[in-house]
């Protein structure tokens, strides 16, 4: 692990599926020094068996998800943890914010072309690209009131690591953040 950029405990890199969110997230916390997780682990065998049936999740089968992932940024205390989750509702980020009020989000956006091609192109992963579009109609951009930044994942994994760094340290990375 390297050395903590900024005194950052609490970090969700979020998205759509295929923004990249696993990657960028274990980057980016090899280079806050930080634990890393991928929230994915954490869903219920039922929300898995519905997401590779091609059945999109609702609030009810994300709402313990999120709430999981929460407590484990609350167990975390002081150790930095980055999690890689959706987090495609300002609801759900909430939820997230109940066990670590001081989370904050890396959003990995681009285009739906962009991300089905990814989705297309890792093999074995249990989310169907039939399901792009349900998640992008669900996704609410970060509010000015959250504490977030939005990158575009037309950039490479470690340029995209790079600016989240750059962000949670304080300087500016040319991108739009709230």
């Amino acid at each position: 692990m390297g050395t903590p950029l900024v005194n950052v405990h609490h970090v969700v890199v979020m998205g759509v599926s295929g923004c990249g969110k696993s990657t960028v997230g274990a980057l980016l916390a090899a280079s806050l020094g930080a634990d890393f997780l991928d929230g994915d682990s954490l869903h219920p065998a039922s929300n898995v068996e519905k997401m590779a049936a091609g059945i999109p999740l609702d609030d009810a089968d994300r709402q313990p998800w999120l709430e999981e992932i929460g407590r484990r940024f609350a167990a975390a205390g002081d150790k930095p943890l980055v999690i890689a989750c959706s987090a495609l509702k300002r609801s759900y980020r909430d939820l997230i914010r109940g066990g670590a009020a001081d989370a904050r989000f890396v959003h990995l956006h681009g285009t739906a072309e962009l991300l089905a091609a990814r989705m297309a192109a890792r093999p074995g992963h249990f989310m169907p690209t039939s399901l792009l579009t349900s998640q992008l109609q669900t996704l609410e951009p970060l509010e000015v009131d959250e504490a977030g930044v939005v990158l575009d994942i037309a950039e490479t994994p470690i340029e995209l690591a790079a600016q989240a760094g750059q962000w949670l340290a304080g300087h500016p990375v040319g991108v739009r953040s709230s």
